[in-house]
């Protein structure tokens, strides 16, 4: 069986990074639920944003390709410790459980809604379903899995210009697997899915994540995994600078010149994550492996305090999205809301009304308050997973 770190111990420089982009979603999430007007407005749409409004949005998007990556990646340890076989009953029985958490969990915590009128699928089920595609795939070599990856992250864009009979069969499993955008499934009169993660576009990028695995085999030293990393960051972000400059293939939203430089330089930047473009991808992903390579010996408080949150994102995950949601109650009582004003009218979220929320500085404060006061549950349940072996553990 081929060894890896991650039979001895866990790779710090991957809890590094999934502790970084925890922390930075977090903001997105509070702005979605505690900025004024976050309902009604587009915080990267460049005829209404601000510079801070755009760059508390835009910072988010490095968050979810390397959240799937490392999904990808884990799961490629994870199969040193297994059989082919049962990496891939794991990984199937995972994603119907992410399945299952994104549409019971994670939509509650989103609307507060009992009754399910709306519900989302967001980047937990695109992880889950990629999951139960890769478990299928498991048996066939990293390489090829990784080919594969690359194949659908380079040629997907190739679909967005697909159009079919709206609302047949074929239109919605197209938008569903390739080129959702936000679009609302309607399941009858008062009950709609809300697409916002067409999954096969994130599953390219979980399969890229799983051959990238093989660099944490034994046999690769820590100095040429390093450079092997820079390498492929750098590799990325250059096919990204030339995709960009030609502004032909590769993102539905091409740049223009804009009012000023300012937000000429936010245009270009302005990459598609849904579903997520080429350039979007090889730019989110240069970043993420740039920080994989330069944590690995990474030392100290900070490399520590990150490592807490990231060594149990899936519990951290599910409690700051709770966490935000029962802060936004207080806050609406608070704000002398009436009890009438719960539920907003062709709206499925409750206690978000017009009106509802603060100034983006406020936002900022809130997001700190709700990171930091997650610092100690994750710690705990860190230590939990390191002192315990219970099967269910692996689940979470």
């Amino acid at each position: 069986m081929t060894t890896s770190l991650s039979t001895k111990q866990r790779v710090q420089s991957i809890d590094i990074l999934r502790g970084i982009i925890m922390l930075i979603m977090a903001i997105d999430h509070t702005r979605e639920y505690f900025h004024i007007g976050a309902v009604t407005s587009d915080p990267t749409n460049l005829a209404t944003t601000t510079p801070v409004l755009f760059f508390t949005r835009w910072i988010t998007h490095f968050c979810a390709p390397a959240f799937v990556f490392l999904s990808g990646l884990s799961a490629y340890l994870a199969g040193t410790r297994r059989t082919k076989g049962g990496l891939s009953g794991f990984l199937l029985k995972r994603g119907l459980w992410l399945v299952f958490v994104e549409v019971a969990l994670i939509t509650l915590a989103l609307s507060l809604n009992p009754l399910y009128n709306a519900i989302a699928l967001q980047v937990i089920w695109a992880i889950g379903v990629s999951m139960i595609l890769l478990g299928l795939l498991v048996r066939l070599p990293a390489r090829v899995i990784g080919l594969i990856g690359i194949l659908i992250i380079v040629g997907h864009d190739l679909l967005n210009n697909i159009k079919l009979p709206p609302n047949g069969t074929e239109d919605v499993l197209m938008k569903l697997f390739f080129t959702a955008r936000g679009t609302l499934f309607f399941l009858d009169k008062t009950h709609v899915v809300f697409a916002l993660y067409a999954v096969i576009p994130w599953t390219g990028v979980m399969l890229l994540g799983y051959a990238f695995g093989g660099l944490y085999q034994a046999k690769y030293k820590p100095i040429d995994r390093k450079v092997l990393l820079i390498y492929a960051s750098l590799l990325l972000f250059l096919v990204f600078m030339a995709l960009r400059l030609v502004n032909a293939y590769g993102d539905p939203a091409p740049w223009s010149a804009q009012k000023n430089g300012l937000f000429t330089f936010m245009s270009f930047l302005n990459v598609s994550k849904y579903p997520p473009s080429l350039m979007y991808t090889c730019l989110t992903l240069s970043a993420a492996l740039l920080v994989l390579a330069l944590t690995e010996k990474s030392a100290g408080k900070l490399a520590e305090f990150f490592k807490v949150y990231g060594s149990v994102p899936f519990f951290y995950y599910v409690c700051h999205f709770y966490l935000i949601r029962i802060l936004t109650v207080i806050v609406f009582f608070l704000q002398a809301f009436k009890p009438s004003q719960i539920i907003t009218p062709n709206s499925p979220f409750l206690f978000a009304p017009p009106g509802f929320g603060f100034s983006i500085g406020i936002v900022y404060l809130i997001w700190l308050a709700i990171i930091l006061s997650l610092y100690y549950p994750c710690k705990w349940f860190s230590n939990y997973k390191k002192t315990h072996k219970q099967w269910w553990l692996s689940y979470l």
